[in-house]
């Protein structure tokens, strides 16, 4: 009945209600690897209590939240990771996790309240360049999770992996898990070093690297992204309305609710009740999207098709 439930009342809170249904939450601010593209570990906040996120947990609830999604930088890292997803289960929500899957298999257990596990793996022979380890080092971890949750891989394309990307498609295939594309981001807090190492220079090759996915994907491989969204990711097209507000509810480790992970504006805390917050907002946030000159993050290109009832993202995109 939760799989049935949950679309109609993400379709109350999103359109009835127009209220966010999903709860993306920076969990911690350590991580057990230091990727050079990524400006997350660099920080230093504080994280939230155990105590504090089941209120905040309790909050989103009574708001309407449905989806509560734990990631960054590392949330295998929390020892108290498996209460926090075991709360918000048993308020109703479906919960998801992205992790770098180092330490998968040995924190297999803690994840008895998790109905989506989403594991970073951006390459083969690239992954140690671009990771710093070696891809078999969390490799048993995917397979031993796959047999017991429903796991997607999650592949960032940059200039180091495009060789890679059909191997892993074919990697999925075999072993019966989803995966998702979506292009490296340049942060303003990237290094002109780090973006030359990243960057891609070759379009040419880019092009038929991204037209490959599109044709996989024809061909029924479990690529989870719509046609549409995969040619905007070819051309890197940003000509679509964002909706990444009206979809997700960003907290930091903090408890600060931002905007969105690009622009990362504060809007308040949850001390202040996401409610209020919410309310409180609205115009700068709107402000804040109409100036915006766009991403490709999947999830919040998706979801702003989705909202807007594209047919074919409708029909092709499959995360949930």
């Amino acid at each position: 009945m939760k799989s049935f439930k949950t679309p109609l009342k993400a379709f109350w809170q999103l359109k009835i209600r127009k209220r966010p249904f999903v709860l993306s939450h920076a969990i911690n601010s350590q991580c057990n690897m230091r990727c050079k593209f990524c400006e997350y570990w660099k920080e230093d906040k504080v994280e939230m209590s155990t105590d504090e996120i089941f209120r905040m947990l309790d909050d989103a609830k009574s708001f309407g939240i449905g989806v509560y999604n734990a990631w960054t930088v590392e949330p295998l890292l929390r020892d108290d990771l498996s209460s926090i997803l075991e709360h918000a289960h048993h308020l109703g929500m479906m919960t998801s996790l992205i992790t770098n899957g180092k330490l998968l298999e040995k924190k297999l257990d803690e994840l008895e309240y998790l109905d989506l596990l989403s594991v970073s793996v951006d390459g083969l022979d690239s992954y140690k360049d671009i990771r710093g380890i070696d891809f078999e080092t969390i490799l048993p971890g995917i397979k031993k999770a796959k047999e017991r949750l429903p796991l997607m891989i999650n592949c960032v394309i940059s200039g180091k992996n495009l060789d890679d990307i059909v191997d892993l498609i074919n990697l999925a295939d075999e072993l019966g898990v989803k995966i998702s594309f979506e292009p490296m981001y340049e942060f303003e807090g990237i290094s002109e070093e780090v973006w030359d190492e990243f960057g891609v220079k070759d379009m040419d090759k880019y092009h038929r690297t991204v037209d490959r996915i599109i044709q996989m994907k024809k061909q029924g491989y479990p690529i989870i992204n719509s046609l549409t969204y995969l040619k905007m990711v070819r051309d890197l097209d940003m000509g679509y309305k964002c909706h990444a507000n009206d979809v997700i509810l960003n907290i930091a480790e903090n408890g600060t609710i931002e905007n969105c992970r690009v622009h990362r504006n504060k809007l308040g805390h949850i001390n202040e009740g996401i409610e209020n917050v919410w309310s409180s907002s609205r115009h700068n946030v709107r402000e804040t999207t109409n100036q915006c000159q766009g991403c490709l993050f999947f999830g919040y290109v998706e979801n702003s098709l989705l909202y807007e009832f594209k047919p074919e993202v409708m029909k092709n995109y499959d995360w949930m």
